[in-house]
Order: structure tokens, then sequence, then C-alpha cells
């Protein structure tokens, strides 16, 4: 069986464009659902934050806030707890090398548009899975991280390729509105992406070799069962 690096924001905010912070982290149900997925398919996840420190649940995305079910709410809640050994004392990205690994594996939450998106330890390890040919897989706002990837000369390391991310229309009816400190699909577009998005809240995945993408939540099975059959 394969193994598979679990990317995950450490931020607990995200700067917006009136200069207050809001509350995030990671999304429940992108990080619970596909590491249930990739696991029932006899994976090894591992995780890993910028720095090692453990990542923040997007309080909102466990209840009515963020347009989850209540007992959906619990089960992601339940799930995370059941790996929260894992969460608590996540590997340093710096620590980490892609060549150790089948796969990368991004979700999202706003968390992403704060660290991920400028990391550089972030754009290493997606450089070196790419260049590879390492399966790389990425949700929602955990797009945004792709941007970290830069060539020498600066440029996007994933300018041409194809993938969907959450859509701005999304943003506009369920994120952070026009407050939103960017947009994660005109921005990827601007660096010469091939960006895809369905109708909202729709279960889209974009396939382009060994990137596989999913656009929102809703995509977080879809897109870990694209891993888990790229890697069979």
């Amino acid at each position: 069986m394969a193994k598979i690096l679990m990317i995950v924001s450490a931020a607990d905010h995200v700067r917006l464009t009136d200069g207050t912070d809001h509350p995030t982290g990671f999304w429940a149900e992108e990080l619970a659902e596909s590491h249930r997925v990739l696991l029932a398919a006899g994976h090894t996840v591992d995780v890993a934050t910028p720095d090692g420190v453990r990542p923040t649940v997007d309080a909102v995305s466990l209840d009515e806030r963020g347009g989850v079910d209540p007992a959906e709410g619990a089960r992601f809640r339940a799930y995370l707890e059941s790996i929260d050994a894992q969460l608590s004392s996540p590997l340093k990205l710096s620590a980490v090398s892609a060549a150790d690994y089948d796969a990368l594996y991004l979700p999202g939450g706003h968390g992403p548009m704060t660290d991920l998106a400028f990391d550089a330890e972030t754009g290493r390890l997606l450089k070196e899975a790419d260049a590879q040919g390492k399966i790389i897989g990425a949700l929602c706002h955990g797009l945004a991280a792709l941007l970290s990837a830069r060539k020498e000369d600066g440029s996007f390391a994933f300018a041409g390729r194809s993938m969907t991310s959450f859509s701005d229309a999304e943003e506009m009816q369920g994120g952070t509105g026009d407050k939103s400190p960017f947009f994660v699909e005109s921005r990827l577009r601007e660096e010469g992406a091939t960006v895809t998005t369905a109708a909202p809240w729709s279960d889209q995945v974009v396939v382009d070799g060994n990137l596989i993408t999913g656009q929102n939540p809703q995509s977080s099975v879809s897109t870990a069962d694209r891993v888990n059959a790229a890697l069979a």
C-alpha cells in the first residue's frame, strides 16, 4: 500500500481586506473524510504542518453555521478525535521529503490562504513530488497551497495545468465574500492554470496526469477516491 503525506494548514485565522482577522483553520469534512477514505484503502497517512504546529479545525465546519448537518458534524468531530494523537503531533514540513511518499494530499479550509500559499517548504514538496511524478491531491481552498510552488524565475510551477478549486461564486455565497484576501479560482487562473468549476456546491473533480483536484467540501470523498484509484 502507498504512503501519503497530508499537508495541513497550521493557520487559525485569515486576514480579510478590511484588516480584521477571520477565525478559520482546516475544514473538518475535507480532512476527516479524505483521511478516512485514504486510510480505509490501506494506505499510511502522515500529517504535516508548517513547523509541526497542531492544526486548528474551523469551528463553523462542524455545525449549521457552515451549512453542515448536525449529525454529519458530530461524525466529523468523532473522526477527528479518533486521530487526535496524529493531529496533536504533526510532522514538520521542513523535515520531510517527497521522495518518501507516493502522494501528497492538501485539504482546505481558509487556513491555506494564510500560510501554505506562501510557504517555501510546501512549495518545495510540491515541486519535488511533481518532478518525481508523485500523485498530488488538493481540495477546495487547499488549491491555494499550489501557489507556493515557484520555478527559479518566480513563475507558477503549475501554470498550464488543468484543475478545479473553490470557486469565486462559492466564495461569494458561503465564504468570506468580497472581503476575501484573494479568490482562489481567479488567482490560479491569473497565474496561468486552466481552472474549471462546476455549479456551486456540486461534486467536481478534475484530473490532469498526476494532479487530482476537488472543488469543495462536497468533493472530499470523490477526490480521495480518485487518489486511491491513481495509487492502485
